[in-house]
């Protein structure tokens, strides 16, 4: 069973599909791993939810889906007890505000609470905690999980030993890649739009002090924030989860105190404290993005078309366009060639090891709108050709012009370890993970009270050590 298998086999074995589940029969305990008990309806509405999950996949499996599915359940329950004797920590404010959003969109299904509960056969009450355990086995499972496999490391040996063992035809296709440089200018006027911007929070800051106006009702009509449809309001969190500078001016607020106007690298924000409870704060913001006239927009595509006109005359040459003309710090002492170094900041995972230059057609999905961009013109060029001025958007979303160059195609072939070392070590690491795991995982099993209903104990289970 594949690492990857076993975190999605916990998420389904707790789906939410089985807290609706009716039961219109009386259930019965069919399995029980240390002090928690398996019903036989959690593992018909996970054996239910398997195999509609594969079909829509475009699979099946040889395995009988409910003995599978509490092979699954059972490692859940061993995960979650672990987790507790080892006073693995989770995040409850999120689970809550998973349970509220959850219990909230079966209410809009049904149309009322009664209606809700009648479908259930329960109290909203008791759904809200149900979902609430449910969701809280879920996370602690995860958590020990990744606490176990979370040290496992991998060396280059070890990635050639894993690249030689693996059988040829075991080994991934990899689609096309395109590797391609760019030279970016963001309008001259940023300074002036970036005082436009300030100047706009700073009045919304003047309405919302003075009582003429409502924070959260400003949030909705102006932020640009995926948090405007909640008025601008964030899920209770560290100050380690927001970038610096909003951390910095969180920290120093009030309940209910509002910010001076901070800017960021996505923008301006407005901030408001609205309680802090330990380590967690609990706040709302309005974002705001400079923006320009049309005129402003259209001046770096002049510069930028013009520059391309020199680079396809032979006056310059591409790399030193770049070097010379740029604004992206990162590419221009590169030729110009894109990396995925803004992906890997933003994570911080700015590991140099990780530093991508070739790109699969839906890795350019995963990096934002100015990729997805990229891709587009890029579909339309030949290999050396370099486009026309269009404009799109960095990561953060602030507004650019750029023009592109498609310096190659690497074809679909084979993983190898010349071209593709960093997806054969991230298939070696999981192979190792695997391993550790399931070690772990006998361990436990031997050691810890299981008991299977002698209806399920001749199934098939990928570690014989279940059934004692």
């Amino acid at each position: 069973m594949k690492l990857g298998k076993i975190l999605c086999g916990i998420v389904v074995a707790m789906s939410v599909y089985g807290a609706r589940a009716q039961q219109v029969m009386l259930d019965k305990v069919v399995a029980v791993v240390g002090g928690s008990s398996i019903t036989y309806s959690e593992v018909e509405a996970s054996a239910r939810r398997l195999t509609e999950a594969r079909r829509a996949q475009g699979y099946t499996s040889d395995r009988d889906p409910m003995n599978e599915a509490l092979e699954q359940l059972l490692m859940q329950k061993l995960l979650y007890n672990q987790a507790l004797i080892d006073s693995v920590e989770i995040l409850k404010t999120d689970i809550l505000a998973r349970v509220e959003e959850e219990v909230q969109d079966m209410i809009a299904q049904e149309g009322t609470i009664p209606a809700v509960e009648a479908k259930m056969h329960n109290a909203i009450f008791n759904i809200r905690e149900n979902l609430r355990r449910q969701y809280e086995e879920e996370a602690y499972a995860s958590n020990m999980q990744r606490e176990v496999i979370g040290k496992v490391t991998i060396i280059p040996g070890e990635v050639e030993r894993f690249y030689k063992q693996t059988d040829k035809d075991s080994l991934p296709l990899i689609g096309d890649q395109y590797v391609y440089a760019h030279i970016t200018k963001f309008p001259k006027s940023i300074e002036e739009a970036k005082r436009r911007a300030r100047e706009r929070l700073l009045e919304m800051r003047e309405r919302i002090i003075t009582g003429n106006a409502k924070f959260d009702l400003l949030a909705r009509l102006y932020s640009v924030d995926g948090s405007a449809l909640h008025g601008g309001e964030m899920e209770p969190a560290s100050l380690q989860t927001f970038v610096q500078p909003f951390a910095d001016a969180l920290s120093e607020l009030k309940p209910n105190q509002i910010s001076e106007v901070v800017e960021t690298q996505y923008g301006f924000h407005l901030i408001q404290l609205i309680d802090k409870k330990g380590s967690l704060y609990h706040c709302r913001h309005i974002l705001i993005r400079p923006t320009y006239t049309d005129e402003e927009l259209s001046d770096p595509d002049r510069q930028l078309d013009s520059i391309a006109g020199l680079i396809r005359a032979d006056s310059i040459t591409f790399e030193e366009a770049a070097l010379r003309f740029s604004d992206d710090p990162y590419s221009r002492q590169n030729g110009g060639v894109v990396t995925n170094h803004d992906l890997l900041e933003r994570y911080n995972a700015a590991d140099a090891r990780y530093t991508a230059t070739k790109f699969l057609k839906e890795d350019f999905g995963n990096m934002g709108p100015s990729a997805i961009a990229d891709f587009r013109v890029l579909s339309s060029l030949k290999v050396g050709e370099i486009s026309d001025a269009f404009q799109t958007q960095d990561m953060n979303g602030n507004q650019l012009s750029k023009i592109v160059k498609l310096v190659k195609i690497i074809p679909t072939h084979t993983a190898s370890l010349n071209e593709d070392y960093l997806r054969l070590e991230q298939m070696a690491l999981n192979a190792k993970q695997e391993k550790v795991f399931q070690e772990w995982l006998t361990k436990k099993i031997d050691g810890m009270y299981v008991y299977i209903d002698p209806e399920f104990r001749n199934g098939e289970f990928a570690n014989k050590h279940w059934v004692k």
